[in-house]
């Protein structure tokens, strides 16, 4: 399978709180980061399905960090993939 990313990710382990109406909030760690993404590492924690929209929030790096929207994209057996949205997406 060919690499056909528009983005090169980074290496980031950061912890973030994902939250879902559906769901209580957890705080889990990056994997890796783009401009249009995230990879998170569920370690067993089940995310809404694909499609579904989350919040997330980094923690611990700056006070009040902002709140980003983001679709589930894609999951694996290790976590999420998450693009981020704009307010037009």
């Amino acid at each position: 399978m060919s690499e056909q990313r528009k983005h090169p990710r980074t290496v980031l382990a950061l912890e973030v709180k994902i939250s879902h109406h559906a769901m209580t909030s957890v705080v889990l760690l990056t994997r890796d980061i783009s401009e249009s993404g995230v990879f998170v590492v569920t370690d067993g924690t089940a995310l809404p399905p694909v499609g579904s929209v989350v919040e997330g929030q980094v923690q611990g790096e700056i006070e009040d960090p902002p709140r980003v929207r983001m679709e589930v994209v894609r999951i694996e057996p290790d976590g999420v993939g998450l693009r981020f949205l704009t307010d037009n997406g």
